[in-house]
C-alpha cells in the first residue's frame, strides 16, 4: 500500500465536476491522470480504459497514489428507455467493477479509493423528511441504480483502502448541470407544485468537498454531498430567474405535461430530497458557499477564471 500522495487518478474526469477537481488538485502540486477511452485524454495525461471489454492499462493503478471516481452514464441526459436505463446502471457497476479487479491484482495499491454515489440512493421524493445517511434507501429505478453502484465501492473498501462514498446531490454550476436546463425555456417556472426540496451544492464546494475526502484519513464511508441548506424548487427557480434577469412565473409546469415529455424521469423532477449535511460538518469540512444566494452570486457575479478553461476554483 502507498504511503504517498502525489498521483490522482480520475475516471469521468472530462466532466463538469472532475474538471474542477483537477484544476483545484494540480493546484494543489498533485498530478493527475484520468482514465479514458482513448490514450489522449484532451490535454490531460491519461491512461486508457474499456469499460465494456473489462480492460484496462494496468500501468494506471500502478501509478496512482489515490483514486477519485465519478465515471457514469448521465441520468438525465436521455429519456429513460430499457436501454437508456441498463447503460446507467452498467457504466456505474461494470466501471466499479474494472477498477475493483485491477486493485486487486496490483502489488503496489492506492491507499484511498473516493467515489461518486448519489442522493437518488433515498427515493425520488422523500417529502419533508430530513433524511441522513442512515435512512433507508428507496425503490424505484434510482435507488437500485445507487444500491448496486455502492455494493461494488464496498468491493474495493474490502481491499483494504480507505474508502468514501459522497451522495452527491443537485450540482449548481454555470456552464452544466441543473441551472442551465433550468434556465432553457423563455419564462423560468417552478416545476409542478413548486415545493419539492431540492438538496443542492455549489461545483466549487464539491470539488473542495472530494479534496477533503482525500486528504483526511479519518473520512471513510458514505457522506452526503448537499450544502446545508436545501431549497425548495421553486425557491431556487425564481432566484436563479433574478439573478438570470429572466421571467419569473409562479404557476408550476404541470405534472402531467412533464410525465408526457420525460416519461419515468420526470419522477426525479416532479419529487425531491431534503438531505443533511450534518455528517460532512461534523468531520469538520467547511462550506464557503453555504446559502443559496452566496451560490448563486459566485456562479453569476463573480464569474470564472477565464484564464484556465477548467474554470476557477478559490483557494
Amino acid at each position: 500500500m502507498k504511503k504517498s500522495m502525489k498521483h490522482i487518478l480520475i475516471t469521468g474526469g472530462s466532466g463538469l465536476i472532475g474538471k474542477k477537481i483537477t484544476y483545484l488538485l494540480e493546484r494543489k502540486g498533485y498530478e493527475v491522470a484520468w482514465l479514458s477511452r482513448s490514450a489522449e485524454g484532451k490535454g490531460q495525461r491519461a491512461f486508457q480504459w474499456n469499460i465494456e471489454k473489462q480492460e484496462m492499462d494496468e500501468e494506471a493503478i500502478n501509478w496512482a497514489d489515490g483514486v477519485i471516481h465519478l465515471a457514469g452514464a448521465g441520468v438525465a441526459d436521455k429519456r429513460w428507455t430499457a436501454e437508456r436505463k441498463k447503460a446507467i446502471l452498467q457504466s456505474r457497476t461494470m466501471s466499479t467493477s474494472l477498477l475493483r479487479k485491477c486493485i486487486e491484482k496490483s502489488a503496489n495499491k492506492p491507499s484511498v479509493f473516493v467515489s461518486a454515489s448519489a442522493v437518488g440512493y433515498y427515493g425520488f421524493n422523500t417529502g419533508d423528511t430530513l433524511v441522513d445517511e442512515n435512512s433507508p434507501r428507496g425503490d424505484d429505478f434510482l435507488a437500485q441504480v445507487v444500491t448496486a453502484w455502492e455494493d461494488e465501492v464496498g468491493k474495493i473498501e474490502g481491499l483494504g483502502l480507505r474508502t468514501v462514498m459522497l451522495r452527491i446531490g443537485i450540482v449548481l454550476a454555470k456552464d452544466g448541470g441543473a441551472l442551465v436546463e433550468m434556465m432553457k425555456p423563455p419564462v423560468a417556472a417552478p416545476l409542478g407544485s413548486g415545493q419539492q426540496w431540492m438538496s443542492w451544492i455549489q461545483v466549487d464546494d464539491l470539488a473542495r468537498m472530494f479534496f477533503y475526502a482525500l486528504e483526511n484519513n479519518q473520512v471513510k464511508g458514505i457522506y452526503n454531498a448537499v450544502g446545508p441548506n436545501p431549497s425548495t424548487n421553486s425557491e431556487l427557480t425564481e432566484k436563479v430567474a433574478k439573478k438570470k434577469g429572466k421571467i419569473f412565473v409562479n404557476f408550476g409546469v404541470p405534472g402531467f405535461g412533464l410525465k408526457i415529455i420525460l416519461g419515468e424521469m420526470a419522477q426525479m423532477v416532479l419529487g425531491g430530497n431534503k438531505v443533511s449535511a450534518n455528517k460532512i460538518l461534523e468531520s469538520g469540512f467547511q462550506f464557503r458557499y453555504p446559502s443559496l444566494e452566496e451560490a448563486l452570486n459566485k456562479i453569476y457575479l463573480q464569474g470564472e477564471d477565464k484564464s484556465s478553461s477548467r474554470g476557477s476554483l478559490a483557494e
